[in-house]
Formats: C-alpha cells, structure tokens, sequence
C-alpha cells in the first residue's frame, strides 16, 4: 500500500504551539477535510473532487495539521491526542488502516467525533492466504519444500508404505491416511467479521465442516447459519482441524489463546493465526508444540515483529511463518483510495460513512 499512508508519524505537539499559528481559516469559510500525514499529489485531486464543497488541506507538516485542525470537520490520516485536542469542530475521522489498535486513545474514544476504517479491503486476499496455509497442511507441502533444497524423496507416511495399485481399494497405506482433503476437516473461525466471512466462504467452496465464534450475532447465508457465542469457543477448539483467528485486538481478544485454550484443542490441529499478533501467546504457542498438544501453527502475525531471529518458531518443522503480509496485494491500493473517496462523498452530502467503528470495544476501562 502507498507508503504515505501506511508509515504514519506519531510526532505529536502541544497544541500551545498551534493556538499561536491560527487563523489561516475563520469561521466563516467553508467545511474543512484535514489530511495528515499528506498524501500523495496523484490522489490529491480525485479527493478534492469527491470532497467537492468540502475544502480538502493536505497538511505538509505536523505544526500545519495543528493550525487546519482547529476549525476542520472532517480528518484523515493518524489522529494524535495533542491533534484531537486542538480539534474544536471534529466530527468524522477516517483512519487509514482497518487495524486501530495502535489508534486508539482514551481521548477518541470518548470523542463524540464518527471513527471508520479501512476494513472489508484485504478480505479476500487474507481468505486466500489462509487457504494455502491449510492446504499446505492437508498436502504437506511445506515438508516438501523444505525437502526440495537437499534433494531427499520422502513421502510423508513412508517410502516402503507405498504399494502397487494391484493391492486394490481396500488398502489404505500410511501415504493415503496423512494425505488429507480439506472436505475430511473442520474449519473454526475465530472472529466472523469481514475477513472471518470471507474465510469460510472459501472454505465452503472445499466442502469444509465450518463453525464459527464472534461478539456479534452473525450469519453468512448459505455457507454458515449461525455463529456461536465467544463463550462456546471451547466447543470450537474440541472439534476444529483447523483453528483460524481473525478477530481484531481489542481488550477483550488479547491474549485469548494461552495453554488452556491450546489444551482444549485436537493434538492434530493446526492454528492459523492473521488476525493480530497480540492475541496469541507465543511463548505457551512453542510450548504446546512441544509438547504436542497441537500438530502445527501457521501465523502471520506476531507478538513482536519483526519476530527475533533466535525465536523457536523458527526452528519447528511443523510451523509455517509468513513476514505479515497476508493483507499484501496489486488491488490494495487502488481498494484503499475507492474506499477513502466514497466516504468522503458521504461526508460531504452528510451521509454516514462506510465502516463506522463501535470504539467502545476498545475501552480498557469497561
């Protein structure tokens, strides 16, 4: 994605040093769009035009944003607390990312101001990573490739198991029962929002047995009827093959996965973690490992990152880590501006915007 958007500053400054730089725009002038940090001049003018008789400022500098923002309605980019405070009209801000557990402050959720993100963007690119990630599993094409570099032909099940088809259908070898389809496993999906959705979808289309956790009350016609309660989540680790989390950080879903979730979980499961790093304890995730409470882990998201170079992880044969880029793809950007114009559009004719946020979720103080 555009480097502008996505590496935000976090330079913030009291809003003493804007009070004393005011007054570029008095009261009267027109509804006021603030960017910060600015974005780049190709987006700029499909902005200015979806924003169209908002005034659009694409703010160069942090001490600028501090002066626009005194009197702006409308903001996009990384929210400060000092940027927030000196905000005196605010009444929508438009975050860049659809992940804002680095975004949130008590201030703004406390504002009285409309939060939305960029989520449902990466859906289906994310549903497409999880997908390879489970079929390397059923396929063991992970153990194959890194197989491939020394040359070694060696079947998962065994060589010697291998038989002659003359042996006829009744024999089943060692080959044929750790080879799986993904339509012999069960899929639990661990938050059913967008991304959550789109997974089972995909895995529908496989013929996967799908159940499902979330905070909310959900469906997905056709594909899963009802998903159940947060707290039937051990009844989803005792039955899943596969255990996908994709719920965001918030209070509630950090830390969720510790020893006691991964004791209740099949020792020939897998867990798939590209929901957030934080919601996964790796230090219990490496111990049920090794001590084959779980068969393996796919994660694409970590704790730390970048992940240490010395961490086990690592090491394990069973274990498929990607560098957090399940999100990554061509489409991306050009999603992101299409997302960004509409809810500008919005804003202007006086709609509510796509993908408003509850930020009650993400109060710690509940």
């Amino acid at each position: 994605m555009d480097v502008s958007v996505v590496n935000l500053f976090f330079t913030d400054q009291s809003p003493s040093v804007a009070v004393s730089r005011r007054g570029a725009h008095s009261a009267g002038m027109s509804r006021k769009l603030v960017c910060y940090p600015p974005i780049e001049e190709a987006r700029l003018e499909p902005l200015r035009e979806a924003a169209a008789p908002v005034e659009v400022i694409n703010a160069a500098s942090i001490e600028e944003a501090f002066v626009e923002i005194a009197d702006a309605e409308a903001f996009f980019g990384k929210i400060t607390p000092g940027l927030l405070a000196a905000a005196k009209n605010l009444t929508w801000i438009q975050s860049p990312t659809a992940s804002l557990e680095h975004y949130m402050f008590p201030e703004l959720i406390e504002h009285p101001a409309t939060l939305s993100n960029m989520r449902g963007l990466f859906s289906d690119v994310i549903a497409d990573h999880v997908l390879g990630m489970m079929l390397c599993f059923v396929r063991h094409l992970h153990t194959y490739i890194r197989q491939q570099p020394h040359g070694l032909w060696a079947p998962v099940g065994g060589e010697d198991e291998r038989q002659p088809f003359a042996m006829g259908p009744a024999y089943v070898s060692g080959m044929d029962r750790l080879h799986k389809r993904l339509a012999d496993c069960t899929l639990g999906v661990v938050g059913v929002g967008a991304i959550g959705a789109e997974i089972c979808r995909r895995a529908s289309a496989f013929e996967m047995r799908i159940c499902g956790v979330d905070s909310e009350s959900r469906r997905i016609p056709g594909v899963l009827e009802e998903v159940w309660p947060v707290d039937r989540l051990p009844d989803l680790l005792a039955h899943s093959d596969f255990v996908v989390i994709a719920a965001p950080q918030t209070p509630a879903t950090e830390q969720m996965f510790r020893m006691p979730q991964f004791e209740q979980m099949r020792p020939d499961a897998v867990l798939i973690n590209i929901g957030r790093g934080a919601i996964v304890s790796l230090d219990d995730l490496v111990a049920a490992l090794d001590n084959k409470l779980i068969a393996g882990a796919a994660l694409d998201v970590f704790e730390v990152e970048p992940l240490p170079k010395d961490h086990p992880l690592w090491r394990m044969p069973n274990v498929i880590l990607t560098p957090h880029v399940a999100a990554c793809s061509v489409k991306i950007p050009e999603r992101h501006l299409a997302t960004l114009l509409e809810n500008v559009r919005r804003f202007s004719r006086g709609e509510p915007p796509l993908n408003v946020v509850d930020k009650a979720i993400y109060d710690r103080t509940r």
